[in-house]
């Protein structure tokens, strides 16, 4: 059991550390368009985006898929740029118009590009373990603990703003989704394959 409890925290700290603020941009992004009336929508696919993450750590660990870690930290970031414009295009249309389907199917394939990025890291943390279930299980459950932690943050801030101090949503989603951008383009640079 405490070996679980390690694999917990590392999730824990994989999604809350601030220097590595790539987890966090990207579920800010997610989140930005929803509001509390709909925070099951964003836990769900928070939930989506951990199957996902963990999906890719599974196939790393037991060596059934690997690839390019380089080319996988270009696209971490892309995915929050795509996240965060995506929410530009639609923010006039409103969250019920976007529909959850092709949120879903956005989220689990970042999830996917969002795990590679870890996977070697988690592999060599892997390659003493003779269970490996246990430690994905762990993991996945720290993941998803931070997750929703900073879902409900985001959510907690567009309350704050758009409610009490009567920001406009469209005004909140356009503010919100430009400043990751802006955060993110250096990420992009810097990442960008030689």
């Amino acid at each position: 059991m405490q070996e679980f409890w390690f694999y917990v925290k590392l999730g824990l700290n994989h999604v809350l550390d601030f220097g590595a603020y790539d987890h966090i941009l990207f579920l800010s992004a997610l989140a930005i368009p929803f509001t509390f009336k709909y925070w099951k929508r964003v836990v769900i696919l928070a939930t989506i985006f951990t199957i996902a993450h963990c999906i890719s750590l599974a196939l790393s660990a037991f060596d059934v898929f690997t690839v390019d870690v380089g080319l996988i930290e270009f696209f971490i970031p892309v995915t929050i740029l795509l996240t965060a414009l995506f929410n530009l295009i639609y923010m006039r249309r409103g969250t019920m118009d976007v529909g959850m389907f092709l949120h879903i199917l956005v989220t689990a394939f970042f999830g996917l590009i969002h795990g590679f990025g870890f996977s070697n890291y988690f592999k060599m943390l892997m390659a003493e373990e003779e269970n490996k279930v246990m430690p994905l299980l762990g993991f996945a459950t720290g993941i998803e603990f931070s997750q929703v932690a900073i879902i409900l943050s985001i959510l907690g801030i567009a309350f704050l703003l758009q409610d009490l101090i009567k920001i406009k949503p469209p005004i909140f989603i356009a503010v919100a989704s430009i400043l990751i951008i802006c955060i993110t383009i250096p990420l992009l640079i810097a990442t960008f394959p030689n």
